[in-house]
């Protein structure tokens, strides 16, 4: 439809396709990935997340030039919106199921589509996404810290991989003006989720079980139910601080004999007991960016409304669970 889009792959992200989902699958999020050569980035702020993107002198991408801002910024808002005008005007030649694009959420790099559908419906999100040929930045340079893990020749080979950004607002910034970028590191996230092993043959059909993805999932669950019973409290809160609590978790214990399949209970409790002390000093660094708090201070009522929650499930043998 447009050209500036034409280079456009799809990739698959997010928890149903790390096969940790838990109960109903009903969301999914779809990358719809850009290749783009030769850029500048520019930090936007400290936390060493957020970017603005510049091209170099001639650009091969002359087709994306229409969406650079007055500073000649690559805007990921006018990106998002032509984008969302194509998939509006298609999401109309939909005929046999009801689909319809939902209102733009703030902040959200996300558009979402909700799916009618009996007896549930279905949300997908399409996160626009730039993949850059640019090595890592120096915020990430302390980051990913899985040398007793899963070894340093992987962490080498993850840090060669291509460089993803999504289009994300950055709250900070004193005007909004839409031009910044957020570093994304969900196909490395994926990877890791996949093949977790400290040993090469964990979890495979003939290999010894462990029990770090039923963790995870069980983080997210509890996570999710209790967004459900204080949707106000908990807003700011989402799967994504499970996902990196529980990283920050196969760190803390890297072998596989840390997690038996058989001591679910164990892992489980001391994986959310990690959590539990992140959200009582509001300091959980982000797993490739470790400057970068994903709870920030001002959130703090949250982050101790959060842990006095959970507390009190686990005191009761956790009877959300059992709902």
């Amino acid at each position: 439809k447009d050209g500036g889009f034409s280079s456009i792959e799809r990739q698959s992200a997010g928890s149903y396709y790390e096969r940790v989902k838990i109960s109903e699958p009903n969301e999914f999020d779809i990358m719809l990935v850009m290749p783009v050569a030769r850029i500048q980035l520019d930090e936007s702020d400290d936390t060493g997340a957020y970017y603005y993107v510049a091209f170099k002198r001639n650009p091969k991408e002359k087709h994306l030039l229409k969406f650079l801002d007055e500073d000649e910024k690559l805007s990921a808002f006018k990106m998002l919106e032509a984008l969302r005008k194509i998939i509006k005007q298609e999401v109309k030649n939909i005929k046999n199921v009801e689909v319809t694009v939902a209102r733009k959420k703030a902040g959200s790099p996300a558009i979402t589509l909700l799916i009618k559908n009996p007896p549930s419906e279905i949300s997908v999100d399409i996160i626009l996404t730039l993949e850059v040929q640019h090595s890592w930045p120096c915020s990430t340079q302390e980051g990913l810290k899985i040398e007793q893990w899963l070894g340093t020749k992987v962490r080498r080979e993850f840090r060669f991989k291509s460089l993803y950004l999504v289009a994300k607002q950055n709250k900070r910034e004193k005007v909004l003006r839409g031009n910044t970028w957020r570093l994304s590191f969900s196909h490395i996230e994926k990877a890791m989720i996949n093949n977790h092993g400290n040993s090469k043959t964990c979890c495979e059909s003939d290999g010894p079980k462990c029990c770090r993805k039923s963790c995870l999932k069980l983080m997210k669950y509890l996570l999710e139910q209790l967004k459900m019973k204080h949707p106000k409290e908990l807003e700011k809160f989402c799967s994504y601080h499970v996902k990196t609590a529980f990283f920050h978790s196969c760190v803390l214990w890297p072998n596989d004999s840390d997690w038996h399949l058989g001591d679910l209970d164990h892992c489980f409790q001391k994986c959310l007991g990690y959590f539990v002390d992140c959200l009582k000093k509001s300091q959980l660094p982000h797993f490739f960016i470790p400057q970068y708090n994903l709870l920030s201070v001002e959130d703090k009522a949250s982050h101790h409304f959060l842990s006095r929650q959970i507390s009190r499930e686990w005191n009761n043998r956790f009877p959300v669970f059992q709902e």
